[in-house]
C-alpha cells in the first residue's frame, strides 16, 4: 500500500513510502534537505515498522521538538496502525 504523511513542524511537507506488512520501502521526502533525507531514505529502504521507531523516534532538529527522521517514525507507525486497525 502507497501511503502520504502531511508532516509537522518540519521543513519537509510530507513522507510517501509504500507499507507491505510491517516492510517500509520507497520512501520519499518532499522538501527538507534533499541530500539528507535522499540517504535516510536509501539506508532505511527494506526496514521494518519497528527498525525505523526504534533508530528514528524523538530525534529532533535544532529547538524544535521533532525532525523530518522523527516524522518518518511516526508516518510509518500511522501507516502499520491503519492497515492492522
Amino acid at each position: 500500500m502507497d501511503y502520504v504523511y502531511r508532516t509537522k513542524n518540519v521543513c519537509a511537507q510530507e513522507i510517501r513510502f509504500h507499507i507491505e506488512g510491517d516492510v517500509i520501502t520507497n520512501i520519499r521526502f518532499s522538501g527538507g534537505c534533499n541530500g539528507n533525507l535522499k540517504a535516510i531514505a536509501k539506508i532505511l529502504d527494506g526496514w521494518t515498522v519497528e527498525q525505523i521507531e526504534s533508530k528514528l523516534a524523538g530525534n529532533t532538529c535544532g529547538p524544535r521538538p521533532t525532525s523530518c527522521a522523527d516524522q518518518l517514525a511516526k508516518a510509518v507507525r500511522a501507516a502499520y496502525n491503519e492497515i492492522h486497525a
